[in-house]
């Protein structure tokens, strides 16, 4: 980390790859993915951790990047929306209509993901868990329910 007049020169691996990007200290990864990288998929809603909507994955668990500082990705691995590839949550949730306005959705499937990459064989009592985290404004849940059934084995 290289110091600059009060900002910093990181380096974080975002999708795979090493971006090097200048963040004040008070910088949240929400605002760096989306201002300085450009992966809008994280979306800045509540900015207090309660929506969901700005989840990634950080070394592959679900966290709320608006709560986490930009420095604190250092030597993490972080994987957003735009880093998955046709994983089958993805074509679940459509499959499954899943989806209704979207603006939650990057969020909700990156925790699904999540959520199907650890629990493989969730319960209900494990998926109504994990989803208490994300909000959507739209459905009743059914669909996105169905959504994560279709994967877990």
């Amino acid at each position: 980390m290289l110091e600059i007049k009060g900002k910093n020169i990181i380096d974080i691996n975002v999708n795979g790859t090493i971006k090097s990007v200048v963040v004040r200290p008070a910088d949240t990864l929400l605002y760096v993915l989306r201002e300085q990288l450009g992966l809008t998929g994280a979306k800045n809603s509540c900015e207090n951790g309660d929506c969901g909507g700005c989840t990634v994955l950080v070394d592959d668990m679900p966290i709320k990047s608006c709560h986490m500082l930009a420095v604190e990705a250092i030597g993490h691995n972080i994987t957003t929306i735009e880093g998955l590839k046709n994983e089958p949550i993805q074509n679940a949730f459509v499959e499954k209509f899943a989806i209704q306005c979207g603006f939650c959705t990057p969020g909700m499937i990156m925790n699904c993901y999540a959520l199907t990459k650890k629990y493989p064989h969730a319960t209900d009592e494990i998926i109504e868990e994990w989803m208490e985290s994300n909000i959507c404004r739209c459905t009743g849940y059914q669909e996105i329910l169905e959504a994560i059934k279709s994967v877990s084995s």
